[in-house]
């Protein structure tokens, strides 16, 4: 039971504080200060456990929050992980990278600041780490059953290690040469360190898990071939073909996706060596997206060196309080200043990139950038507002439209949807019997909580699928999304 008048006692909103910018700015560890303990529980402690608390739905994983905010409040955190545990695999990621629509719903928040859920969330699994009380469940038995998992992101990573429980062989296989998926190489140290990724893995490795790094489903093993060789295969490759911006002077050198610039900054974080790397070192800089990949891409370009940088956005700044037609318990969109932001440059927004100004040579200078208007609902720039911003390196971070399904077409082949999304059924199985798609692959690009929400159902409708039954949870439906009026 949680402290019934704890949210009245603590009315503020505490987090941890942020390391100086002059300081972070100089390495690429993450920007958080270790939260002090009294601090932890006082937050914990706001918590009002509530008759019908909505933060359950909140967070399409069913996180049992009120039951571990106050098992920490009460200092008892072997008990909170194992509650945590219950519902997510990974909250050392989600603690780390989810927008948190757990605390949107929170009913404290109708009147008062949210609690704290994310960080206390995060504060659970790494004193877990800390103490030794992440060990691993290895199967009681084994299935015979063999079982490919394709990608290793969140979605991939939860239905395999939920797969490995369950007593079935898996094998996950990632092209790149680490494992990890955009977990790896599309997020930057400074908002979640690689130390985080191993440290679950060994548990992984030691349930069972094989994971198979370097091997390019569709090149270097046929998708028909896979299929063949297991008895099921989960395809979770994720939502990775950028959206581009087709304008004039788009293959003006300098210009480049966002995730090509990150994955090469990450690896070279991680102490590879890499060839012509795209560095914002004495540059001016545009972002062009104000999502969190945009983000990353400005606060990796601080930490290069850059001379300047701007951040565009077409359409109009966000509110800071929640606006009216997002009412609670919502996830509204809010203007926030992220880590990155804080650490310098410029934001603006109504801003529409109509051209890619080059020198002599074909490398960008500038972008002509005009004002945006809306024309029967559509953005378009108006005429007569146009200007010039310089730019050395500009950076689309702009989204995804879906996933690369040029082999999977050929060797299994597997339906797109009208967005490009790969189908599947409710229980989350592809046209081709055996073979499930799962996470931003099916749903398209998302938040890392239904990934691996989406992961752990896709391994409860695989395991009944192998077995005839089943005991794994399935939180979520492939349609599923979340609170909606």
């Amino acid at each position: 039971m949680a402290d019934p008048k704890g949210f009245l006692k603590v009315q503020e909103r505490e987090l941890p504080k942020r390391r100086p910018v002059s300081l972070r700015l100089m390495d690429y560890k993450e920007v958080y200060e270790q939260q002090e303990s009294g601090q932890l529980a006082r937050q914990a402690g706001r918590c009002m456990d509530c008759g019908v608390p909505f933060c359950h739905q909140g967070c399409p994983l069913g996180n049992l929050i009120p039951e571990w905010n106050d098992l920490m409040r009460r200092g008892e955190s072997a008990e909170a992980i194992e509650r945590l545990h219950a519902t997510n695999n990974f909250p050392e990621f989600t603690g780390r990278l989810c927008p948190a629509p757990c605390e949107s719903s929170c009913v404290l928040g109708i009147n008062q600041p949210a609690v704290t859920i994310k960080q206390i969330e995060v504060s659970i699994i790494d004193q877990a780490f800390a103490d030794g009380n992440v060990t691993p469940h290895p199967p009681g038995r084994l299935t015979g059953k063999t079982v490919a998992v394709v990608g290793s992101g969140p979605a991939g990573l939860a239905a395999a290690q939920q797969l490995t429980r369950a007593g079935h062989t898996v094998a996950v296989f990632e092209r790149e040469d680490r494992i990890g998926g955009l977990l790896r190489y599309g997020i930057p140290d400074f908002k979640m360190e690689k130390r985080h990724i191993e440290s679950r893995l060994a548990q992984m490795q030691a349930e069972g898990t094989r994971f198979r790094a370097g091997v390019n489903i569709g090149v270097d093993i046929s998708w028909s071939d896979l299929r063949s060789r297991y008895d099921a295969v989960v395809v979770a490759t994720g939502a990775t073909v950028p959206r581009d911006l087709p304008i004039p002077g788009r293959n003006a050198l300098g210009v480049h996706f966002a995730m090509e610039y990150l994955v090469q900054s990450n690896r070279a974080v991680a102490g590879d060596s890499v060839s012509e790397q795209v560095t914002a070192e004495g540059k001016h800089v545009v972002v062009l997206g104000g999502g969190d990949t945009g983000a990353d891409c400005i606060g990796t370009a601080h930490r290069q060196g850059a001379l300047s940088v701007t951040n565009l956005a077409i359409g109009v700044q966000p509110p800071s309080e929640r606006p009216e037609h997002q009412p609670w318990p919502l996830t509204p969109t809010l203007f926030e200043v992220s880590s990155a932001h804080e650490e310098g440059g410029e934001r603006q927004y109504l801003a529409s990139t109509v051209e890619f100004l080059t020198n002599s040579v074909g490398e960008v200078r500038a972008i002509r950038v005009a004002e945006t208007e809306f024309v029967d609902g559509r953005r378009v720039p108006k005429v007569g507002t146009e200007r010039e911003i310089p730019a050395d390196l500009v950076l689309l971070a702009l989204g995804f439209t879906g996933p690369e399904t040029d082999t999977l077409d050929k060797q299994l082949p597997l339906e797109a949807d009208n967005r490009g999304n790969l189908t599947r059924d409710d229980n989350y199985e592809s046209g081709t019997p055996g073979v499930y798609v799962v996470g931003d692959a099916g749903r398209g690009q998302s938040l890392i909580v239904w990934a691996i929400a989406e992961g752990r159902a896709a391994a409860s409708a695989v395991d009944r699928y192998l077995e005839g039954e089943t005991q794994l949870p399935f939180p979520v439906r492939p349609n599923d999304r979340g609170m909606t009026l």
